[in-house]
């Protein structure tokens, strides 16, 4: 009897225990299951915010989904207050955060700002043309007919003194015998005692030689007319300057008038390239600045000459102001009709220098998405941050940053218009929201 009452009280005193252990079991088992029943979730690498139960693509940007990691059982914290939102440091945007597999499917990519000297330079297209100075045109001033013609085709190189064509005219024929029969009576005056019947004589054979070379007749036919005194029947025309024929008017058997452009005759041996710039830019073009050419067919040949004229009207169209420089030509590398590029450097600054492909610049304003570290537990996340620059001088790719961006800081170059309309959309979301947005998206 006592040790069946002594057993009855040690089960009572047992009894608290194994209910204890009982209800901890219990609430193991229930977080047990919690943990394991959670079913796969997917989500977006880009929006966050966008979970779903099944693979797929968003809805949002076509992107695949990627599996979220699974949760554990870990004590649940203790509920503290929201902080409050940090403000966008651009109005209208606000900052992005990309896990690892976002970035490569998005195509972002980054470089580091850096701390140099940025030459300035501009280019422009030019248009070779030839110095309108060197072009030369052959005309007659008597009527007559082409007999013989020296010249037969376009391109034709030619040089000075050379026969161009061997015309007859009555009207020069003429004028050849009236200059023989003037220094016969010339001769005869010249026996006279009379100082003004000899200087008569003169006068005529001076007017009439002097008719002869306003018809352009070479001195060499006024030589021989003196030596054979005999009138020749045709006169042959010489070119007035080396160079090519640029322009043919004219065939053998042709009757020609005074006036009629017969032939053009171009001097290449130095030519004018003609460049536009833009409006901007019209106050680096000064005469005797120095500029680079070279030519798409040949890269590595490298011109430089000097800004000779700056034309002074705009070009309403294009809003382009056109510059001449000229050039010596040797070799005739340069052909007129030929486009080259125009380079002129018109300076150089210090500073913070980012690639050109990093700033979007809206007319505006100029906004460049400024890699910036996360707080906490993200790892192979990056966050980009819209920040408004002041861009200075371009040139060669790349942009100098006067305000916005120190040296060091990562800025994106690639998909950065990508990053521009998924932060309109946050920050539209956010104002909707009342600027707390849940989910791995904006802080």
């Amino acid at each position: 009897m006592t040790f069946r009452n002594q057993t009855r009280k040690t089960a009572l005193a047992l009894l608290p225990l194994v209910a204890l252990l009982w209800v901890a079991g219990l609430c193991l088992a229930c977080e047990t299951a919690e943990v394991e029943g959670v079913v796969q979730t997917y989500h977006c690498p880009m929006h966050l915010d966008y979970v779903s139960d099944k693979p797929g693509d968003c809805p949002v940007c076509g992107m695949r989904l990627v599996p979220a990691p699974m949760p554990t059982a870990t004590p649940a914290p203790m509920p503290t207050a929201v902080p409050p939102p940090v403000p966008a440091a651009v109005p209208g945007l606000s900052r992005v955060d990309v896990d690892e597999a976002g970035m490569h499917l998005s195509g972002i990519q980054t470089a580091v700002a850096v701390q140099r000297t940025l030459a300035r330079t501009t280019r422009a297209v030019g248009l070779v043309t030839a110095d309108e100075t060197r072009i030369r045109h052959v005309h007659t001033k008597i009527s007559g007919w082409v007999e013989k013609l020296y010249v037969s085709s376009t391109g034709q190189a030619v040089h000075a003194g050379q026969p161009l064509l061997t015309i007859y005219s009555q009207e020069l024929l003429a004028t050849q015998e009236e200059y023989l029969r003037a220094r016969e009576a010339a001769a005869r005056f010249a026996g006279s005692d009379l100082e003004e019947v000899r200087r008569g004589g003169a006068d005529l054979v001076t007017a009439a030689r002097r008719r002869l070379e306003l018809f352009d007749v070479p001195r060499s036919l006024i030589a021989q007319l003196d030596r054979t005194g005999t009138a020749q029947r045709t006169v042959t025309l010489l070119a007035p300057s080396s160079g090519y024929v640029t322009g043919k008017e004219v065939f053998e058997g042709m009757e020609v008038q005074p006036g009629m452009d017969l032939l053009t005759v171009t001097d290449l041996s130095r030519v004018w390239v003609e460049a536009d710039f833009y409006e901007y830019e019209s106050s680096t073009l000064a005469l005797g600045r120095k500029v680079g050419i070279t030519s798409p067919y040949d890269p590595t040949a490298r011109l430089s000459g000097r800004i000779a004229f700056v034309f002074p009207f705009l070009n309403p169209e294009s809003r382009t102001i056109k510059v001449r420089v000229e050039l010596p030509n040797p070799g005739l590398r340069l052909k007129p009709g030929m486009y080259v590029d125009v380079v002129s450097e018109v300076g150089s600054s210090d500073g913070v220098v980012v690639p050109d492909s990093a700033v979007i610049d809206t007319g505006v304003r100029q906004v460049v998405f400024v890699q910036t570290p996360l707080q906490g537990n993200n790892q192979g996340k990056a966050s980009f941050e819209p920040r408004l620059v002041k861009v200075g001088s371009r040139g060669d790719g790349q942009a100098l940053i006067l305000e916005g961006i120190a040296a060091g800081e990562s800025v994106a170059i690639r998909a950065n218009f990508l990053l521009d309309s998924e932060s309109r959309l946050r920050a539209a979301v956010e104002g909707m929201s009342g600027g707390h947005q849940h989910g791995g998206g904006t802080q």
